[in-house]
């Protein structure tokens, strides 16, 4: 549920239907193979009253187009349908979705998309997607052949661990709790195959990811206005007034405090990603310690290796534990080759983004065009065990 509109405006949308009594549908992309113009988690609210405009996106086109009618024949109907679409048909390319890969979506009835066990759960997700303690569903759903998939069950899974519902078996229960908390950890959707029969999807609902920009110089501005554009909540943090000036930041927050005692007190989270990019080594490397010592998933450090060598120094002499110190990345970002202040802060958030999406960060060109038939199309990020 992590779609381009945000799993708060979704949510919000679903709570403001069900006051009125206005009865709609979820579609959701399940699966994904090869290319498709959206991920696994992708969703759409879907009012029945077709004068409604559903909310979110599935990529558009005539994917979309055929999910929304499928989905309100649903809502009318009951019971669940999965779509398959392969991108490929001569359509697809009038359309724009000549992306070559397939996708399965979901549709169902929102008051069904919304129960586990035996209680509608919108209320905890609504909760999760405001900022509260985070909630995950977990889907089960039957393998048929290469390509068959039957919805199974579902559950869901609060943060610390409570399990609504259940898939019917102890181990199943157990495989979807575990894989609902590394979710909601990472705050992304992720698919488990469980064995030849059987997979799990797992949709976190969490708040944005935040971004903790530590220094609000040249290359912190940038930063913090390309990550904006990136769909993070952002915080910039600076103790010098003329560099403090909110309006510097196109609407990001901005802390006029000490640095390093502001990061320290901040309490950052496994949806928090600190860049720190300050005007001095010493600073630098007090902001670094700080942010080791909380449960920031991403610590990225502007500077030479040399620096990096003696931060690194640092955090071990301080008792750091060695996996807090290898949430550093230093020198920070992707060897992009720029060296602008905006070219620097492409090179972070791209490497940010690699980090969040379990992205390679190579290429996505074939080796040449007239090759391209014969390049083979990636999966989507399927955890196999």
């Amino acid at each position: 549920m992590d779609g381009h509109e945000g799993a708060s405006a979704l949510y919000e949308r679903m709570a403001e239907l069900a006051a009125q009594g206005r009865d709609f549908a979820l579609a959701t992309v399940v699966r994904t193979q090869g290319s498709t113009p959206q991920a696994i988690g992708a969703r759409m609210v879907v009012p029945i009253d077709a004068d409604l405009r559903p909310a979110g996106t599935l990529g558009g086109g005539c994917v979309e187009g055929d999910a929304i009618e499928v989905a309100r024949r649903v809502g009318r109907d009951g019971g669940r349908v999965i779509l398959r679409h392969e991108l490929n048909e001569q359509l697809a390319w009038n359309t724009g979705l000549v992306c070559g890969g397939t996708m399965w979506i979901l549709a169902e009835r929102g008051d069904d998309a919304l129960v586990c066990g035996d209680r509608n759960v919108l209320a905890h997700a609504l909760q999760a997607a405001r900022g509260g303690e985070g909630f995950a569903f977990v889907t089960m759903f039957r393998r048929e052949g290469r390509h068959g998939l039957t919805f199974a069950g579902r559950v869901g899974v609060a943060s610390d661990g409570r399990l609504i519902g259940t898939l019917g078996g102890a181990a199943l229960d157990e495989r979807a709790r575990d894989l609902g908390l590394d979710r909601l950890r990472a705050g992304t959707p992720r698919s488990l195959v469980v064995d030849a029969a059987c997979e799990l999807l797992a949709e976190p609902i969490v708040r944005r990811p935040r971004l903790v920009v530590a220094g609000g110089g040249h290359v912190g501005r940038a930063i913090a206005r390309q990550a904006r554009l990136l769909d993070f909540d952002v915080v910039v943090i600076e103790d010098r007034p003329e560099f403090a000036d909110p309006a510097r930041f196109d609407g990001a927050q901005v802390i006029h405090a000490p640095i390093v005692e502001t990061l320290a007190g901040f309490g950052c989270t496994g949806q928090d990603w600190v860049v720190v990019a300050t005007r001095g080594h010493k600073l630098d490397a007090d902001c670094v310690l700080a942010a080791a010592r909380s449960e920031a998933r991403y610590i990225g450090l502007l500077g030479s290796r040399r620096k990096t060598e003696l931060v690194a120094g640092l955090l071990r002499s301080e008792g750091v534990p060695a996996e807090r110190i290898a949430a550093v990345h230093a020198p920070v970002g992707l060897d992009l080759g720029g060296r602008s202040p905006a070219e620097i802060a492409l090179a972070i958030l791209a490497e940010i983004t690699r980090i969040r999406y379990g992205g390679s960060g190579a290429p996505m060109r074939v080796r040449s065009l007239d090759q391209a038939g014969d390049a083979p199309e990636p999966e989507s990020p399927v955890v196999r065990t």
